[in-house]
């Protein structure tokens, strides 16, 4: 008898589970789709800044939010927008850096998406060099 007992809230905790998941898909999340992730500067003279922009479209069925844009060092600057993407439009995300130093670079961007777990990894590369 127990083990029928045990059987059936085994069954239904299964099946509940089941019908969570299924509604957690079928709820519209926001997504960006990025035309590119990484930027390849090639070689760019000291002390003048270079800049890229990262184009995105919101390709889910509602607004999208960046909540930060987070670079991993103060040479490079991120400039996000602050208001919601609207579903099917487009945003952009202008990265710039200072090219300060000699030498080759990688930096990255983080941006964080509300309702979204991780944030989009974008990435600057290139070689400063030196200012003659």
């Amino acid at each position: 008898m127990k083990k029928i007992i045990f059987a059936v809230l085994f069954i239904c905790a299964g099946a509940t589970a089941t019908m969570a998941q299924e509604k957690e898909q079928n709820t519209p999340v926001p997504q960006a789709k990025f035309s590119e992730l990484r930027h390849q500067f090639g070689n760019i003279p000291q002390g003048v800044p270079a800049t890229t922009i990262f184009t995105f479209e919101n390709k889910g069925k509602t607004p999208l939010v960046i909540e930060t844009a987070t670079a991993t060092c103060g040479c490079t600057t991120p400039v996000y927008p602050k208001k919601p993407i609207l579903a099917g439009k487009k945003g952009e995300i202008k990265v710039t850096y200072n090219a300060a130093a000699v030498g080759h670079f990688v930096r990255s961007v983080d941006v964080k998406f509300a309702q979204a777990q991780r944030p989009v990894n974008l990435s600057i590369e290139g070689t400063v060099d030196e200012k003659k």
